[in-house]
C-alpha cells in the first residue's frame, strides 16, 4: 500500500511536470513562445510559483510574467532573454 502511494505521487508529479512544461514550451497564445531552454529553467518556478495555475498554459505564462521577480536567477535570465529574442522579431516585421 505504501508503495502505491509513492507510485501515485511520483505519478502525478510527472504528470504536473509535462504541464507545467508543456504550458512554458507552448504559451504562443499571447504571440510569445518560450524557448527549451526557459521551459528546463523555469519549471521548478511555474510549480512553485504558479501551480494554481496549472494546466491553463496562459495562466500560467501570465503568473511567471507577474512573478518575475521571484522567479530564480537562471530562469529569470532564460526568459529576459527570451523576451528579447521575440521583441527583436516584433521590431523586424
Amino acid at each position: 500500500m505504501i508503495s502505491c502511494s509513492f507510485s501515485q505521487k511520483i505519478i502525478r508529479k510527472a504528470g504536473l511536470t509535462a504541464i507545467a512544461a508543456l504550458g512554458l514550451c507552448a504559451a504562443s497564445t499571447s504571440s510569445f513562445a518560450f524557448s527549451a531552454e526557459a521551459q528546463q529553467m523555469c519549471t521548478g518556478d511555474a510549480f512553485r510559483l504558479c501551480s494554481s495555475e496549472i494546466p491553463d498554459i496562459s495562466r500560467i505564462t501570465a503568473c511567471m510574467m507577474r512573478q518575475r521577480t521571484s522567479l530564480s536567477v537562471g530562469c529569470r535570465n532564460v526568459m529576459d532573454k527570451d523576451l528579447a529574442q521575440q521583441s527583436a522579431k516584433v521590431a523586424a516585421q
